[in-house]
């Protein structure tokens, strides 16, 4: 009997396909059954070969080589995966194999992980595709009874590859050409550069940044009612004129209040959308303050292992018409605490489908993440998962409700001839907010007037005034990135860009984005990781390195309007509306124009941050730099790549100013250090703390808890492991 190869990314969803198939005979990297074979990659098998597999003069780096434009990429097996490799060859030329599925991601990197092992073990047999957007037993099953012809995603696989090679070829060239040409480790890239650039705009913008005083004038009247002066021609509450505003306090004094307009409103205020990767990653930053990565691993432990969740990489926020039929049985999935009264509520009703959720054109891929049709078992949930999974379940839920509706009043009351005015609202019916536990994010009124109970007032009365006084502020400068707002830069760089780079990027389409909503976790942080950009506070800053790599690179390279422009020919070639040929003889060019560039270039590159250790290896000055959990010493020399941790950041408060302090040494001489100078030997500290416990800390118990906070020494990425990694998250 002929078999049929199924080829998964991971192993956990390898043995999930299994079991739905009733392949359980368990081999060395497989699983087998009458009809499938099961196998899986573990990530990546197949990558592109390294420079000096084109010419031995490339294992020296040197400016004069380049630029390195090989007239086809070789792809190699990766050595630490090689074994599997081999595994998964011997089973797809198996000759009892007659054809192949591909069950990799459902998404262009998956794609890729399949087409590359396909063609790097020579196999040419017919090629199906299951295409899911969740790994229950269920999804499986309905899956494998709608596969696709592979041949429906040649498109997408070539996408892919313009994706991968584009980053060979631009990061390779402009890596090596800036790292010969100053001796430094320079990673660059062209997502990472770009976005490097919008933190370094950012920063410039608060710095020359110059606030403006404004002033406004506030009446009181009664019964307690706060009314804010509106200018009549422009309406806006606040003028940058004082002698404007000294005027109307001047006038309004000792005046009778008359009420000239009383207008109740209906307004209606819909659910926030579903969420997309994205969307999820910014609000998880700004009410957990956890990372882009941390949220992308807390969702693909939700998609893979507890399978209630659906695909997180996905960039749309709505459903599939298809989708609908499911939604029942998804409430049903919820219908656990908290939610089980909201999921009751709407299942007594008929489930109204409409576009403000469903809508086929603006899905491409992948629908919005949304729960499964699996309950999450009791007590399996960490916290962080928990979090997150109660976001996407209320805002599915959220989504699903009547929308809140609400009586807008507005008072306008005539004082000596000038306008005042009050908003208030009396809510008629919750809506969607009864899924959360307060009002959620109350609408804004949009003109800067702040919302309050208003008494019962009618038209032509007069209103005895308590109070008048003369408000004044200053506008603000922008706030820094944090990794939120970095996110929404990166989906869309017109919103925070200016002058000619955003005049640009709107010929392209505001849509433009810079990286992928799968891949901008990994830039945001690969930047850190290269030293590029630090944290301080919750804010994101460019490091002397960023700010030097930003002046040394080519201008084009740091445009994030170029940067977007290639991700929609990326996006065109996966529809079909350009050619891969065509892509890559434009970043063959651009990477002959950059690296001749950077040749000619008289700019110099020091470093800033040299210390008076000497590296162990190599003896070379040590350089001291900022990780994004703690401070490090790194050597300079790109080729010997020393580096130890000097400094770790913990949850630890200190006892003086209870900010957070960094734990500094080795051993014995553990010391924790705030920025306002308290020091505490880590001794002093476990009997401190066992003392407030009523018990001994021991040392075990404080090498837990900061193994707990530092559960990971972040890697340092020197230029030759960029190039070696072949830029991979520089996507």
């Amino acid at each position: 009997m002929s078999k049929t190869v199924v080829l998964a990314e991971k192993p956990s969803v390898g043995r999930d396909i299994a079991k739905v198939l009733n392949a359980h005979k368990k081999g060395n990297g497989f699983f087998e059954g009458d009809q499938y074979i099961v196998t899986w990659a573990l990530g990546h098998l197949v990558t592109h070969a390294d420079p000096e597999a084109y010419d031995e003069k490339y294992k020296a780096w040197k400016l004069e080589d380049l630029p390195m434009l090989p007239s086809t990429l070789k792809l190699v097996v990766i050595k630490q995966t090689g074994k599997q490799f081999q595994i998964v060859k011997t089973q797809l030329n198996r000759p009892d194999v007659k054809n192949v599925v591909i069950a990799t991601d459902a998404g262009r990197e998956g794609e890729l992980v399949a087409r590359w092992i396909l063609e790097k073990a020579n196999v040419k047999k017919p090629v199906k595709r299951l295409w899911i957007s969740s790994v229950t037993d269920k999804a499986i099953k309905d899956g494998f009874n709608k596969l696709r012809d592979g041949k429906e995603y040649e498109n997408l696989y070539a996408s892919a590859v313009a994706r991968a090679e584009a980053d060979w070829i631009v990061g390779m060239n402009a890596t090596r050409a800036l790292t010969t040409k100053h001796n430094a480790q320079l990673s660059c890239g062209r997502v990472q550069t770009p976005t490097v650039a919008m933190i370094s705009a950012r920063e410039e913008e608060i710095k020359k940044f110059q606030p403006k005083p404004f002033y406004g004038v506030a009446v009181t009247a009664e019964p307690k009612l706060r009314l804010v002066w509106q200018d009549s021609k422009t309406h806006d509450i606040r003028t940058f004129d004082k002698a404007k505003a000294d005027h109307v306090l001047a006038v309004v004094k000792n005046k009778s209040a008359e009420v000239v307009e009383v207008n109740k409103t209906h307004k209606k205020s819909f659910a926030p959308q579903l969420y997309d990767l994205t969307e999820l990653q910014r609000d998880a930053n700004k009410k957990f303050g956890y990372s882009a990565k941390e949220t992308l691993s807390i969702m693909q432990r939700l998609y893979e292992s507890h399978k209630v969740l659906t695909y997180p990489r996905t960039d749309s926020r709505f459903l599939s018409s298809d989708l609908v039929d499911t939604l029942k049985e998804r409430l049903q999935a919820v219908s656990i605490k908290p939610y089980a009264p909201i999921a009751a509520k709407i299942m007594r009703s008929p489930i109204k489908a409409n576009k403000s959720f469903v809508d086929d054109s603006k899905v491409s891929d992948h629908h919005a993440i949304i729960p499964t049709e699996q309950t999450p078992l009791p007590g399996k949930l960490s916290d962080k998962e928990s979090k997150i999974y109660d976001l996407v379940v209320k805002r599915f839920l959220a989504v699903l409700m009547p929308p809140f509706e609400y009586e807008q009043t507005t008072i306008k009351v005539n004082i000596g001839g000038e306008n005042f005015v009050a908003k208030g609202k009396v809510v008629l019916k919750s809506g969607w907010k009864d899924v959360y536990d307060s009002h959620f994010e109350d609408e804004e009124a949009g003109d800067g007037l702040a919302e309050q109970l208003l008494p019962s007032i009618k038209k032509g009365e007069t209103l005895s005034i308590s109070s008048i006084k003369q408000t004044q502020g200053e506008t603000k400068p922008p706030e820094p990135f944090n990794e939120a707002t970095l996110l929404s830069a990166m989906e869309n760089p017109a919103r925070f860009m200016s002058g000619e780079s955003k005049d640009l990027i709107k010929t392209i389409g505001e849509t433009g984005g810079i990286g992928t909503v799968a891949t901008r976790a990994d830039i945001i942080e690969k930047l850190f990781n290269s030293f590029l950009i630090e944290k301080k506070g919750k804010g994101l800053y460019v490091t002397s390195k960023g700010k030097q790599l930003l002046n040394l690179a080519p201008q084009e390279l740091r445009s994030p309007a170029l940067t977007a422009q290639w991700e929609q020919k990326l996006t065109a070639i996966a529809k079909g509306k350009l050619s891969k040929q065509a892509f890559i003889g434009d970043m063959r060019d651009y990477a002959k124009k950059i690296v001749q560039e950077i040749k000619s270039s008289d700019k110099k590159f020091k470093h800033d941050n040299i210390t008076g250790s000497k590296c162990p290896d190599c003896g070379k000055l040590l350089l001291e730099v900022n990780g994004k959990k703690g401070k490090m010493l790194v050597c300079q020399d790109r080729e010997c790549g020393h580096r130890k941790g000097v400094s770790r950041a913990t949850n630890a408060r200190c006892p003086q100013c209870h900010k957070k302090m960094e734990m500094r040494g080795q051993g014995e001489a553990q010391t924790f250090v705030c920025k306002c100078g308290y020091h505490e030997k880590l001794s002093s500290f476990t009997k401190r703390k066992g003392k407030n416990n009523n018990h001994k800390a021991t040392k075990h118990d404080v090498s837990k808890y900061l193994k707990q906070q530092n559960k990971k020494e972040e890697p340092i990425n020197t230029a030759l492991a960029d190039a070696l990694a072949k830029l991979k998250f520089d996507k």
